[in-house]
């Protein structure tokens, strides 16, 4: 079992930044590939960024590219969401997601999820 506990949520103004931790506990996170999703009120929740294992290949939705960048440490079992240029639209309760695979997480299929951080982006 994973357990994956998000933080670094809350309140900003439009144009502004915020950085989302993700720490998970129960297994080591080196194996798993990781990711962020988002659920805005009355919208599915949807994928926005994922990191393969090992770092080396990242991958995100193109309404954030070049915006967010996606990150890990697995010595401190914590997946990071740089979040910049942030928008209204933006506002959303976000998820960390595991998975051993990648193209599991970014389908959204993941076994592990966490219990999500409110981003709110005023304009």
């Amino acid at each position: 079992q994973v357990q994956l506990v998000e933080s670094g949520g809350g309140l900003v103004q439009a144009g502004g930044s915020l950085r989302l931790s993700c720490a998970a506990s129960g297994r080591t996170l080196g194996q798993y590939a990781m990711g962020w999703f988002r659920q805005a009120p009355g919208k599915e929740r949807a994928f926005v960024a994922a990191i393969t294992w090992s770092g080396d290949n990242t991958y995100y939705v193109a309404s954030v590219t070049g915006r967010f960048t996606i990150s890990r440490d697995n010595g401190k079992n914590t997946v990071y969401l740089q979040m910049n240029s942030l928008k209204p639209e933006d506002t959303a309760v976000y998820y960390c997601a595991a998975d051993l695979s990648v193209e599991t997480v970014t389908s959204g299929r993941n076994d592990y999820w966490g219990m999500g951080t409110q981003v709110t982006v005023s304009s």
